[in-house]
């Protein structure tokens, strides 16, 4: 695909979150909005009111748009109210995902960071990943992947300049 073209597909996908010993973490569909390079851009809506042990609770009709790079060990989701007002950043440190056919899989390592309205942010879960025995090599591109997220927020890059 030419890398300077943006396409655009509207199908609903799956978006599929393993935990590192290949267990099921949860699933949602979303809706593909912009597949350039290596950059896919999902939008899925909260369709009811969820319990999430470190954001609270997200409200039914909470928009998330979705940032997924197939090269990058990391993802973004930006959640907004439904007249996408107000918004925060939630991203987590994961393998590469990968998409095959309608479903977008990835496994998550365990590290988050939770970035407010106003781009304060915090590092969450770094104790559950250094708990775990990963390998060293993902240990080691786990930790690259939560510095460059934090690059990222710190000089208003993107998406964090959206």
């Amino acid at each position: 695909m030419d890398e300077n073209k943006q396409t655009v597909d509207s199908s609903a996908i799956v978006v599929r979150v393993l935990k590192y010993d290949g267990a099921e973490h949860r699933t949602w569909r979303a809706r593909i909005v912009k597949h350039v390079g290596p950059l896919i851009v999902l939008d899925a809506v909260f369709a009811e009111e969820i319990q999430h042990d470190l954001l609270g609770t997200i409200s039914s009709g909470t928009i998330s748009e979705e940032y997924y790079w197939l090269d990058r060990w990391y993802n973004v989701f930006r959640f907004s109210d439904p007249d996408r007002k107000r918004s925060r950043f939630y991203c987590n440190v994961t393998q590469p995902p990968t998409l095959n056919d309608s479903v977008l899989s990835y496994v998550d390592l365990d590290i988050d960071v939770l970035v407010e309205s106003n781009f304060s942010y915090q590092i969450l879960d770094l104790e559950d990943f250094e708990a775990y025995r990963y390998p060293e090599a993902v240990k080691q591109r786990a930790r690259e992947a939560l510095d460059e997220v934090v690059t990222l927020v710190e000089t208003r890059s993107f998406p964090f300049n959206e």
